[in-house]
């Protein structure tokens, strides 16, 4: 149990490592996104940057271990990260941004139901090629 943040439940994500080739660019994109859906920063070094929300953190690194330049998210490994992001108006309003912090709609034809039709989210790709999903919380 941490201190002051209540029980940590056995098998919760702890934490996501993205390694990435540009970390400056990553910065701008992700530190946006990150900081529209309440997650904090939580450390910050010469080559890489986290954020937190609750016990969970996400780190951007642009580790001098790479072995290459390109995130293909069609390879095998990550195809994208997901995120809660309020109601179907909050999700809009972030992909009305999203553009100008260096995120693309992908599947513009199907959205906002890409994921099919009970579902209301949207799915961007960052200008090195990492994929988020925007996932609306359902109308009760």
């Amino acid at each position: 149990m941490g201190a002051g943040r209540g029980p940590l439940t056995v098998g919760a994500l702890h934490h996501v490592e993205v390694w990435v080739p540009d970390l400056g660019a990553a910065i701008r994109s992700w530190g946006w996104l990150l900081g529209e859906l309440g997650w904090t920063t939580f450390q910050d070094w010469p080559a890489g940057r986290s954020w937190r929300l609750g016990p969970t953190y996400l780190v951007l690194e642009q580790s001098p271990a790479l072995s290459g330049r390109a995130h293909d998210r069609l390879a095998p490994g990550l195809n994208h990260l997901a995120f809660h992001a309020g109601p179907p108006a909050a999700v809009d309003r972030l992909v009305t941004e999203a553009p100008a912090h260096g995120w693309s709609l992908l599947f513009g034809d199907r959205h906002p139901h890409a994921g099919g039709p009970q579902t209301y989210a949207a799915y961007l790709t960052d200008n090195q090629g990492y994929e988020v999903e925007l996932v609306a919380t359902p109308d009760r």
